[in-house]
């Protein structure tokens, strides 16, 4: 064998007895142990839905996924701040604060008061101060993601 080969041989040989050597002496818990506990599947359970009940608390709204909403004539859906807002059917029109409407990202462009509101179009309530839409008739459907009054 050639100088170079047994060298590299050599080299080889003491990483892998330095290896076993590290892991022989790493502090390895047994299991059940105070440092490595065994747990039940009803624990998990519980730490998952918690933590599920935690993620969604702070979704920032009053669901995580959209609520069909029908409204009447002359009602009006005033959104909290970052309310998700889609129009099914019916006529609406944007209510707003006086600073500012809508953001309709659909159409990429905000939309303000008395403006109409175009079907299937996502609009979101950007601030908590009194903005929304007006139903203009009557069995107006809305899809709603976020907290809500109507009035």
């Amino acid at each position: 064998m050639s100088k170079l080969l047994k060298l590299f041989m050599t080299i080889l040989a003491v990483a892998v007895f330095a290896f076993f050597a590290v892991s022989a002496n790493a502090d390895i818990s047994e299991p059940g142990s105070e440092s490595d506990p065994i747990v039940t599947k009803s624990y998990v359970d519980k730490v998952l839905y918690n933590l599920k009940q935690y993620v969604d608390s702070k979704s920032g709204g009053s669901s995580a996924s959209f609520e069909i909403v029908y409204m009447e004539q002359g009602r009006l859906l005033i959104g909290d701040k970052g309310t998700e807002i889609i129009l099914r059917s019916g006529i609406a029109s944007v209510v707003d604060s006086g600073t500012g409407g809508l953001a309709d990202v659909t159409a990429g462009k905000d939309i303000t008061n008395g403006e109409k509101v175009s079907q299937n179009h996502l609009l979101i309530v950007p601030r908590d101060d009194g903005r929304g839409v007006k139903a203009e008739t009557n069995n107006v459907v809305l899809l709603v993601k976020g907290g809500y009054t109507i009035q």
